[in-house]
């Protein structure tokens, strides 16, 4: 038997999605030619709206939900996979129609794991997470482009994606200026490498097709108008990678920003990311994002307190990053 949070549908009118701490067996995991016992998992803001009962995100019901893990193989008909592997899992549906990392154990494709690299301990791993590892890979976007020079914007600052994205940029010696909601945190963005920090009242509303050029590049959770105001206020030739839909899916703009400046705007997708792309992002993680700001925007809790933060983190009253222990 193994403790795991499984998110269910009754068949009422309305229909009611619950999440609860329920104890499984093997006979209750999904196929996969690789058995992993986890060590840790996150929350992030997909995890949020599967266990406060929001539809969209989980498929098919009853699941357990949870879109990354990190653990140990213990069982493998996958030749790459050898028990006493640790490896990481982002992505590739877990946590959406396949049972994910909000368990202490899954069963899984191991043509979906990636090796945990030397040099990372499997908490920062887990800190890190989909959130981190989404925000490399927008980083490597705007690597592959080019930053001119200039402010780089990261929206959503105090967020999962924004926290590691100001620490990664500024770490490799950009000026960063952090958008968030919550000017109480300024303090904290700047102990990530914020240089400034602004009000993101100042983007999200409707705005201008073309505004005063500022950002020689951008990292971009919010969407909606703020992508809007973004893209519009990108310099000539300059870069906007959009990974998140906090503040909406809609994208109200026009094309002025792209064929009057050259902008270009790149999408980020971690779910489906081949694994030479994920292996670069991780590799890169490892070597790049300084373990002490890791450590300093990190909570971790049990795998029964997840639920309790659920809410928070849809609410933008979460920083950084939820580490879930989930043999805790």
């Amino acid at each position: 038997m193994f403790r795991a949070l499984k998110v269910e549908k009754t068949n009422g009118v309305p229909a009611a999605i619950t999440a609860s701490l329920v104890e499984l067996d093997d006979a209750d995991l999904m196929p996969g030619d690789v058995t992993v016992d986890v060590e840790y998992s996150s929350i992030n803001f997909k995890d949020g709206l599967a266990l406060s009962g929001r539809p969209g995100v989980i498929k098919d019901y009853p699941l357990v939900a949870g879109i990354d893990l990190v653990g140990v193989v213990s069982a493998s008909d996958n030749p790459e996979w050898m028990p006493g592997d640790r490896v990481i899992l982002n992505g590739w549906g877990i946590g959406e129609k396949h049972h994910g990392g909000l368990a202490e154990r899954a069963r899984v494709s191991g043509k979906w794991l990636v090796r945990l690299p030397d040099g990372l301990t499997p908490q920062h791993a887990a800190a890190i997470g989909t959130a981190g590892y989404t925000a490399m890979l927008a980083v490597l976007s705007l690597e592959r482009h080019g930053i001119g020079d200039g402010d780089v914007l990261v929206t959503g600052a105090a967020g999962g994606v924004g926290s590691i994205a100001i620490a990664l940029l500024a770490g490799l010696g950009h000026r960063v200026v952090a958008s968030t909601g919550r000017l109480d945190e300024t303090e904290y963005l700047a102990r990530l490498g914020a240089s400034e920090v602004i009000d993101r009242a100042l983007l999200s509303l409707p705005g201008k097709p073309l505004q005063s050029q500022r950002w020689a590049a951008a990292v971009d959770s919010a969407g909606s108008h703020t992508l809007a105001n973004v893209l519009a206020q990108t310099n000539y030739g300059g870069i906007v990678a959009s990974c998140g839909l906090a503040q909406g899916p809609d994208l109200p703009t026009t094309v002025m920003p792209f064929i009057l400046r050259a902008v270009t705007l790149a999408g980020i997708n971690s779910v489906q990311a081949p694994r030479a792309l994920r292996e670069e992002s991780w590799g890169r993680l490892a070597r790049d994002l300084d373990r002490d700001l890791l450590d300093a925007l990190t909570t971790t809790v049990p795998l029964g307190g997840a639920l309790g933060i659920a809410e928070d983190i849809l609410a933008g009253r979460i920083r950084g990053r939820t580490v879930v222990d989930v043999r805790a």
